[in-house]
């Protein structure tokens, strides 16, 4: 009984609660991508860039906040800086829909164009994060680091492993629920929300019942903003930040976008979920947990790993084929792509 424990616990510090973690991140980033499909009908290149871009607003104004001695006490200070990132985020989004997407908009364009010019954001904004910031690993979190030791566990569970719980991952499972929460409260009871929904329904039957379709523009950027800007915040909290690993978190994005089926914001969330297991199970190196659980002499030589880390975001791309192929619609019968 005891080794099956230990390989449960090694399990959940490996795999368990990394997946959660993970799944949250791209379950919020999806929502984004989601959100800015089903309302405005165009897959948003730009998305993980704009990701980089909030959480690089946040970051700055964390160290701003650090260095003059604003703290959050054991939470990571960058939760105060928070909406600062958030409002720089939308400021951006809104000049580049006023100043790119409105002029297709306006020309009725086909939304291969939207996919084109969302491409040529994205190269923008990932430009603009490099010069500011630079192209480096950068690491903001502070406060306390764990909220479950492994030598505090292992004291009271008498096990050889210790379950480890890091403060990232639990704000980021905590955070994700809210803004979840929060979200769907707003889609189908706030009369914008009912709005976006109807205008996201059938666009010209919306327009004809007076909604006006430039409100429903702005706040579909600001959701979306938000959306990314607390996604890429708690990814960077916690791994860290670096401009190119968010232009490279656009596939697994996608893919949970998709795999849920796109313009399903549940969909975009059980997506998340699913690419981020996906991921973790097949690139955890099993050797451990199987020797705990083998019969005495059993227990194999080799890491039992299916697929090095290195190729991780290749376990996206296998499920996004399969599901285009086999189920375009996705899980949950989003719009078909």
């Amino acid at each position: 009984m005891t080794d099956i424990l230990n390989a449960f616990v090694l399990l959940s510090n490996f795999v368990l609660i990394p997946g959660l973690a993970y799944g949250s991140q791209l379950a919020l980033g999806a929502l984004g991508v989601t959100l800015i499909y089903a309302v405005l009908r165009f897959s948003n290149f730009a998305h993980g860039d704009l990701m980089a871009f909030g959480a690089m607003c946040t970051i700055l104004v964390t160290w701003g906040f650090q260095a003059i001695g604003i703290t959050a006490g054991p939470l990571p200070t960058a939760l105060l800086a928070l909406p600062f990132g958030i409002m720089g985020a939308i400021a951006l989004s809104l000049v580049f829909d006023r100043t790119v997407y409105r002029f297709y908009r306006a020309r009725r364009a086909p939304p291969v164009v939207f996919v084109i010019a969302s491409v040529g954001v994205m190269f923008m904004i990932n430009g603009i994060v490099r010069v500011i910031i630079g192209p480096g690993d950068q690491r903001f979190a502070d406060g306390e680091r764990f909220v479950v030791r492994a030598r505090d566990f292992k004291e009271w569970a008498e096990l050889s492993e210790g379950l480890t719980i890091r403060t990232t991952q639990a704000i980021t499972v905590i955070v994700a629920i809210v803004v979840v929460i929060a979200l769907f409260r707003f889609l189908n009871h706030s009369r914008m929300g009912k709005a976006m929904r109807a205008y996201s329904d059938n666009e010209d039957l919306a327009l004809l019942s007076g909604i006006n379709p430039d409100k429903v523009v702005f706040y579909t950027w600001v959701i979306a903003a938000a959306l990314a800007t607390i996604a890429g915040t708690l990814y960077g909290l916690d791994k860290s930040f670096k401009p190119f690993t968010y232009f490279q978190l656009l596939l697994p994005i996608f893919a949970s976008a998709i795999v849920g089926g796109i313009g399903n914001p549940v969909g975009a969330i059980a997506g998340g979920f699913v690419i981020a297991f996906s991921e973790v199970t097949v690139t955890y190196a099993y050797k451990k947990f199987l020797g705990y659980l083998a019969p005495g002499g059993m227990a194999p030589d080799g890491l039992v790993q299916l697929l090095s880390t290195d190729y991780k975001f290749a376990v996206s791309f296998v499920i996004l084929v399969l599901v285009l192929l086999i189920r375009p619609t996705g899980l949950f019968r989003g719009k078909v792509i």
